[in-house]
């Protein structure tokens, strides 16, 4: 998959250095520039497109001091603009998330926030982008089943955001993540099991949890005695 490249918008000096180095520091991200104002960053955004490098993905602020933000997503959509957005705010009104969500804003982060935060985003939104290519490229097709779909969106949530499952633990869930995390190949809740000692059971039910998230991609395995069991890996790339 194609390195994505990313546009900073952030009026704040140090905010915007900051940003643009968390960006630096996560694998398969690149830095394509930053803009302070509305206007800087649209004009940007349409001179990289037509030098053949275009923004996949837009770290927006939406307070400041020319345009909202909101104003500058419906300006790049009028002017063909498709790149991705992720809104960087302080601003917490519901109407703003919802009218950020009906444009098209794929995330939302709300300041301040940990860098570990900043990146569970990104690797969520580079997960997404990934499956979502992975399905076209390896099967030969634009279509997607339903499962497809719902998968590929399911990984634009962290799983800390989605509630647990009765039963399930955040620190269970925690070692099972970073096995994976860890792992280079595929693992089956069998391997999880004997890993990190708990029943082959509630391995599973912590992988499954994991798919379901879109933090780990499940398969049939295939080639092993008896009924085949699904395989896990790790959806961070």
């Amino acid at each position: 998959m194609s390195t994505i490249r990313v546009l900073v918008v952030e009026d704040e000096a140090v905010a915007a250095a900051a940003h643009a180095a968390y960006v630096q520091r996560i694998p398969g991200f690149e830095l394509a520039g930053t803009a302070a104002d509305g206007q800087s960053a649209l004009r940007l955004l349409g001179e990289l497109a037509s030098s053949g490098a275009p923004v996949d993905l837009v770290l927006l602020d939406m307070n400041l001091p020319d345009l909202h933000g909101l104003d500058i997503a419906r300006r790049m959509r009028s002017s063909g603009i498709l790149a991705d957005i992720i809104a960087i705010t302080a601003v917490r009104e519901l109407g703003i998330v919802r009218s950020a969500v009906a444009i098209g804003v794929v995330q939302y982060l709300i300041k301040p926030f940990t860098f570990a935060t900043f990146a569970d985003k990104l690797e969520s939104y580079r997960s997404f982008r990934h499956q979502l290519s992975d399905r076209q490229a390896g099967r030969g097709r634009t279509g997607a089943s339903q499962s497809e779909v719902d998968q590929a969106f399911a990984s634009l949530r962290a799983p800390s955001e989605l509630p647990l499952p009765k039963g399930l633990s955040a620190a269970t869930l925690g070692s099972v993540q970073d096995y994976l995390r860890e792992h280079r190949g595929a693992v089956s809740a069998t391997e999880v099991m004997d890993a990190l000692g708990m029943s082959r059971v509630t391995a599973r039910r912590y992988l499954e949890y994991l798919a379901d998230a879109g933090t780990a991609l499940r398969t049939a395995r295939y080639g092993t005695p008896g009924r085949p069991e699904n395989e896990y890996r790790w959806n961070g790339h």
